[in-house]
């Protein structure tokens, strides 16, 4: 834009250079102000009305200074803008507050959607820029960004928010049109406002706490994903052991496999979407952390009197209880023993180690006020699902204590986030199908060969159709009991 010579205030060498005919009416301001003065004293010290006029002057200065007040407040003290060379403001700066937040579309101010998204870029400047401006265009605001960096690209991970009327699949074509490959997208919630160092730090502290917390944390943080602890697999020469895995692990696109401390192999897989160095760092130091801690699981108990007045201790158990564990499967019955493990009797004792062991779940203990284990509930974290199992000891059956172990069960799945909890037992444990529908949730039921597999779901809605399907799947039950 040109601009005239006389409109501009120029500079040279860093001092402002002013027009002389603006010199030359300030000098004529000076000697015109001067004169004046002068004349005034002579009248006041000569003149012989000088003391009157004396006063007339003063009122006129007090009446001039206080326009000049008046003036000043009216209009402000901005110079015009031709004296400045500035451009007035635009119409959408001159508007107030008001105007402005009645022209904008705030996505907040209405109904929005939180969406978890991660996309590949290259790693070049201008190329986030870019992908910023495409979600600018959508609406979309940005509440985080994470970074990962990669041998040929960044894999950004981003927390939206978007407007209730923009779909995932609308966020991810302006991502690719913007340079974006490999985008997956999915919906958020709150839990996912936390930001990542102190989502890990939490994560951290819980597993320092229970070690049956581990599986939990990585899917946590990780999303959904498949957590599996296998025996090491072979090495070259032909025996097993953690070599078969180093130390520091192992990364392999949708897969890692770490070395357990227990001496098997951690393996977490996700086929929907690579792991990235990042995250497998993350994973890698919360699983050493486990290792160094070693077994552990918290020691509270609870103290409960049953209907015909005994009592019972309900608390949490690991492989200390190994031996109260077996003594217990010697006084059980066959029936029972076969009814719980579904396989030969005597394979049971080979059983308890892994189902103590806190790294595959948890496990409620029941002790009788002499310390004898009667009873043991567990919670198996079985890949992406969960499973519960009971075993009471026949002298205590039909008391309900399966039904408050079962209770608590479901309720720490709850709190582990879990969708569903199933229970394989077979059509003629009448006491396991009735603790299931005791827990009041919707139950879907599949007989295969004689095994039956009872999966309550979990999730707040399907509560909504509770009574009414939990009718139509016991008709189903019945029907295909009979037919079997």
């Amino acid at each position: 834009m040109i601009r005239k010579v006389s409109d501009v205030t120029r500079t040279k060498n860093g001092r402002p250079v002013h027009h002389w005919r603006r010199d030359v009416i300030e000098l004529a301001a000076l000697f015109t102000a001067v004169a004046v003065a002068d004349a005034v004293a002579n009248l006041v010290g000569h003149g012989p009305d000088g003391p009157a006029l004396l006063t007339v002057s003063a009122i006129v200065l007090i009446a001039t200074a206080g326009f000049h007040t008046w003036w000043a407040r009216r209009h402000g003290h901005a110079p015009p803008t031709g004296d400045i060379g500035a451009r007035p403001l635009p119409t959408e700066q001159q508007a107030g507050p008001s105007d402005q937040a009645s022209e904008t579309s705030d996505p907040v101010a209405g109904e929005s959607t939180l969406w978890r998204m991660r996309t590949t870029v290259k790693d070049a400047p201008g190329s986030l820029a870019a992908l910023c401006t495409a979600l600018a265009g959508q609406r979309v605001d940005i509440l985080s960004l994470q970074t990962h960096p990669l041998a040929d690209g960044t894999v950004d991970e981003f927390l939206l928010r978007a407007p209730g009327d923009v779909a995932g699949g609308e966020i991810t074509r302006a991502v690719a049109l913007a340079g974006g490959s490999d985008t997956w997208i999915e919906r958020a919630d709150a839990h996912d406002l936390v930001d990542a160092p102190t989502r890990v730090l939490g994560l951290a502290a819980r597993t320092a706490l229970d070690a049956a917390e581990l599986p939990l944390a990585l899917r946590q943080l990780l999303g959904r994903c498949t957590i599996r602890s296998l025996p090491a697999k072979p090495v070259a020469g032909g025996g097993e052991g953690p070599e078969a895995v180093p130390a520091e692990g192992v990364l392999e696109d949708t897969v890692m496999r770490l070395r357990a401390p227990e001496g098997g192999v951690i393996t977490v897989e996700r086929p929907y979407l690579p792991f990235t160095p990042t995250e497998f760092a993350r994973v890698r130091a919360l699983v050493e952390l486990d290792a160094r801690l070693g077994p552990r699981v918290p020691r509270s108990h609870d103290v409960l009197t049953l209907p015909e007045g005994s009592d019972i201790t309900v608390r949490r158990a690991d492989t200390g209880d190994l031996e109260g564990a077996r003594a217990m499967h010697e006084r059980c019955s066959q029936r029972t023993l076969g009814m719980r493990y579904h396989g030969p009797v005597g394979d049971a004792d080979r059983y308890l180690n892994h189902l103590l062991s806190p790294r595959f779940g948890r496990t409620l203990a029941v002790h009788t006020a002499s310390g004898r284990v009667v009873g043991l509930g567990h919670l198996l974290w079985d890949g992406d699902e969960t499973e519960v199992a009971l075993l009471i000891e026949d002298a205590w059956q039909r008391r309900g204590i399966g039904g408050e172990l079962l209770g608590r069960l479901v309720a720490m799945a709850v709190e582990a986030g879990c969708a569903s909890v199933y229970a394989v037992t077979q059509a003629s444990n009448t006491g396991m199908v009735a603790a299931m529908r005791s827990l009041g949730l919707p139950l879907d039921y599949q007989i295969e060969e004689g095994t039956l597999v009872i999966t309550a779901r979990l999730d707040t809605a399907s509560f909504v159709a509770g009574p009414a399907y939990e009718q139509e799947q016991e008709r189903e039950f019945s029907e295909e009991t009979v037919r079997d």
